[in-house]
């Protein structure tokens, strides 16, 4: 298996990339921002010391001066002087405090000017729902984000010009900050020439869930995508018996909870069910799991009882079900999940899920890292980890399949991986945090260019191709 040193309790926050700097690149940036700050500092500091000259010297020639320069030789005079001189510098400097904190102030309200409230605009969607003016509340309150989010994207850009003609250190370290700050579609034209040029990271421009978006409306445009061919179970088990990939045995027939058989060794599953909502496994009849509530029900009745719930709450849309065999992990154990984040030809991510007696999960990376990906952090386990022959073969099917990304999915065996489906739009991908977001993107990124050009050398999907016409 490949798994991390059992002393090992650290979870990455995201997978190691080729865009991680090693340690000289950070200390190289650090020493880059430190001089960047320096020199604004020194240029400010010859700022002030000119205009405190040029002050003294308009004092010093004033009327008053000339007129009071006999008398400061007076000692009791002078030292009068000086108190007073103290009384004002203690004053200027309690003004010059103020002054700093309301210019801090007044900075923080002209980039956030009203300081939003989540919980509070939430209250306010529910009332505007209640009252019926919700369509009206959310025109306002996208309007208002709107110029808020070109408020701020004005000013970034701006700070990024200010730099076109500095320095390159300088101008790529700014422009790196500014890109951090704004969506892929607000990236100005010149700071992505300047990435193609210099050592700029674009990885601001790549999104995993942006690329899934697009995808959806490609599907929603031409009607059809190579991945989504394989979202139905009968096709993606037909693709399965091509490749030879050892799955499930399943009933072609449509079951009501009237003529279900009573079967050992089986999985209930809704006909057009997706996820784990109206998932039964069923040992034997007086051992069956509810795997969506992770709760053992004792017998038949509690298994009609249960699937009549789902059927009431809306959780299964139609009486119509199927059966296929049971996999378990050892002799009692219900099998766990493996899930391959593919992207054409390699291997991204990899999501491990125990469901039974508790729904537990892991993240791994295609080296054997635990990582956190902001997607089910509260519930993570040390999983078992997969082999690198097991990943190997994910990433071989994917590449036998004319799209960019595509989830695979497997149940473990006592023996080895079982086929499972084949997944073109994992629910709830929005969840990953920013940098697995930025990760996967780049691999998603680099998945259609490696397409693209086999596509472009004539490379044929044998396999698929027979599927398409048999579909």
């Amino acid at each position: 298996m490949v798994t991390i040193d059992n002393n090992h309790n650290h979870l990455n926050n995201v997978p190691k990339t080729n865009d991680a700097y090693p340690s000289e690149k950070e200390t190289e940036l650090e020493l880059t921002k430190q001089l960047l700050e320096k020199e604004a500092k020194i240029a400010q500091s010859d700022k002030a010391i000119k205009n405190n000259q040029k002050q003294l010297k308009h004092i010093e020639n004033s009327k008053t001066w000339q007129y009071n320069k006999p008398f400061q030789k007076l000692s009791g005079y002078k030292k009068e002087q000086n108190e007073y001189i103290r009384h004002l510098e203690e004053k200027l400097n309690e003004t010059e405090q103020v002054l700093h904190e309301t210019k801090e102030e007044n900075k923080r309200l002209i980039l956030d000017s009203r300081k939003p409230d989540a919980n509070k605009m939430e209250q306010s969607v529910n009332e505007a729902k209640n009252n019926g003016t919700l369509l009206a509340y959310l025109g306002d309150l996208i309007a208002q984000k709107n110029q808020h989010d070109a408020n701020y994207n004005r000013a970034l850009r701006h700070a990024a010009r200010l730099f076109m003609n500095e320095k390159q250190d300088y101008r790529n370290l700014v422009y790196a900050s500014v890109m951090a700050g704004l969506k892929m579609e607000d990236i100005p034209e010149f700071m992505v020439r300047a990435g193609l040029t210099n050592d700029i990271s674009l990885r601001p421009t790549v999104s995993f869930r942006s690329s899934l978006n697009r995808r959806m409306r490609q599907l929603q445009l031409t009607g059809l995508l190579p991945e989504w061919l394989l979202d139905d179970k009968r096709t993606a088990y037909k693709f399965a018996d091509e490749l030879r990939l050892r799955r499930p045995w399943t009933s072609t027939e449509i079951f009501s909870m009237t003529n279900l058989p009573e079967k050992s060794g089986i999985v209930i599953k809704p006909a057009d069910g997706a996820g784990s909502r109206g998932v039964y496994l069923v040992q034997d009849n007086n051992d069956i799991v509810d795997m969506k509530r992770s709760k053992k029900l004792d017998n038949w009745d509690d298994l009609k009882a249960n699937m009549r719930q789902n059927l009431e709450t809306g959780w299964v849309e139609k009486d119509e079900w199927t059966i296929e065999e049971l996999i378990l992990e050892n002799d009692r154990t219900p099998a766990s999940d493996i899930k391959f984040y593919c992207f054409y030809g390699k291997v991204g991510l990899i999501l491990e899920i125990v469901r039974y007696p508790e729904l537990t999960y892991c993240w791994w990376t295609a080296t054997g890292e635990r990582v956190r990906t902001g997607k089910y952090d509260e519930d993570l386990f040390k999983g078992q980890g997969v082999t690198q022959q097991e990943i190997d073969s994910a990433a071989d099917i994917s590449m036998k399949i004319p799209a960019p990304f595509i989830r695979i999915d497997f149940l473990r065996s006592a023996d080895e991986l079982v086929f499972g489906e084949f997944t073109p739009k994992p629910g709830n991908y929005d969840d990953f945090n920013e940098p697995t977001d930025k990760w996967l993107g780049d691999c998603f990124a680099e998945a259609e260019a490696r397409l693209t050009q086999d596509l472009i050398n004539g490379r044929q999907f044998v396999a698929y191709n027979r599927l398409t016409s048999w579909k």
